[in-house]
């Protein structure tokens, strides 16, 4: 389910929230699922059970898991009254992504027709 890449610069711990993340966007994690134990994924993953803490509280600070002490840690359902902070900030990470993409040479029509390809691809979100 998570792979890994040991020779990346990036993080192990960062490397696991992104596939996590990656996971509950794409819905192949459904709210209210548990996630694997720490011990567990450590075993399978064969990394310091540490650093799946750090994943899962990084994950929980940003509001894509919570946990209930022991029992575990579990996908938390996106409730979009609550996310107005969290969508400015990827608002304002689209804007930034937009004006690199111009920068590099993307042409407007093609960032629109990306955009509607992912939306199409995805549904349209959960809030049409």
């Amino acid at each position: 389910m998570f792979e890994l890449d040991l020779r990346s610069r990036a993080p192990i711990y960062e490397q696991l929230v992104d596939k996590i993340k990656e996971l509950i966007i794409n819905n192949v994690l459904k709210p209210d699922e548990q996630l694997p134990a720490v011990r567990v994924l450590a075993g399978e993953l064969t990394i310091n059970p540490n650093t799946i803490q750090k994943a899962y509280r990084e994950l929980e600070s940003r509001e894509y898991i919570y946990s209930i002490p022991g029992k575990g840690s579990f996908v938390k359902p996106a409730v979009s009254e609550n996310n107005t902070a969290r969508l400015q900030t990827l608002e304002n990470e689209l804007s930034r992504i937009v004006l690199e993409m111009l920068y590099f040479g993307a042409s407007p029509q093609r960032i629109i027709t990306r955009v509607k390809t992912q939306l199409a691809k995805n549904g349209g979100g959960k809030n049409g």
